[in-house]
């Protein structure tokens, strides 16, 4: 993470800017003091937690020896775990590079942090119960802990949205691809989160008509699709960044960018396209 240099500005950025600042490449060899804000160190400290309680549920699943696949299963804890974990952590550190106001930015971050807690608590709860985590509607208490989930996931959906939103409304700063790579990580985001509100909603439907297994099923065309598009936003502006760090020049660095933003785009597309054959 990389913020405004406190050497050369004496404090945080204020106004409508992103916490970087700078359009030109930083000499990989130039020492720079960076300054966190309190709400991004919240952040990258909640996104570690979540990873490490997704690793020790993997240890969970290695000791007790249950299955794999299933509503009722260690999976849910560690993959929501490490996918909520690194998220945060990818979304608090794109979101430096977008132009918005300082309250705006810690608003979001502070609301996306406590939605990813609460979603990965209720579905780590509910495998500790031994029940289904999502479209469990057979007692009051799993329909609230199911439904507290998709609401979760509209405010994520609405974030994030939020966020993309930004992103094109302002040429984001940063390193040669950076704001490519943010604009195509963060429509690719939206993607998967589309995938996903499909997922809840036909889930939900099918549960509250009183086919509930064939809601657990209806989710499985969509998951290649809603777990491909979600990183994204992680991966490729990680790109540009390792990519400022050479010794290339930008024209090349923006072609690879470029290269690999058709590459992503095209593993979305095969996953879209597998969706569809297999629903």
């Amino acid at each position: 993470m990389e913020n405004q240099p406190t050497a050369a500005t004496g404090g945080a950025a204020t106004g409508t800017q992103p916490a970087h600042s700078g359009t030109t490449d930083p000499s990989p060899t130039t020492p720079t003091v960076w300054k966190q804000s309190p709400v991004e160190r919240l952040c990258y400290a909640t996104g570690a937690g979540l990873v490490v309680s997704g690793l020790l549920h993997l240890i969970v699943f290695a000791v007790d020896g249950s299955p794999w696949d299933g509503p009722v299963s260690w999976r849910k804890p560690v993959t929501f775990g490490l996918s909520f974990g690194l998220t945060l952590i990818a979304i608090c550190w794109v979101a430096s590079y977008v132009r918005l106001r300082d309250r705006t930015r810690t608003v979001l971050l502070a609301v996306f942090a406590v939605d990813c807690v609460l979603e990965v608590a209720g579905i780590t709860l509910q495998a500790w119960r031994g029940v289904p985590s999502h479209f469990n509607m057979e007692t009051p208490f799993n329909t609230a802990v199911s439904m507290s989930l998709a609401l979760g996931g509209g405010v994520l959906v609405v974030i994030l949205t939020a966020l993309a939103a930004a992103s094109f409304v302002r040429r984001p700063e940063g390193p040669t691809g950076m704001a490519l790579a943010l604009r195509a990580g963060f429509t690719i985001l939206v993607v998967g989160l589309l995938a996903g509100a499909a997922m809840i909603a036909r889930g939900v439907y099918l549960t509250r008509t009183g086919h509930q297994l064939d809601g657990y099923a209806s989710t499985a065309s969509l998951k290649p699709l809603h777990g491909v598009s979600l990183h994204a936003v992680l991966a490729l502006p990680a790109l540009a960044r390792v990519l400022a760090g050479t010794r290339w020049s930008a024209s090349t660095r923006r072609t690879v960018v470029r290269a690999a933003v058709g590459c992503y785009a095209a593993a979305v597309v095969g996953a879209l396209i597998w969706a569809v054959v297999a629903y």
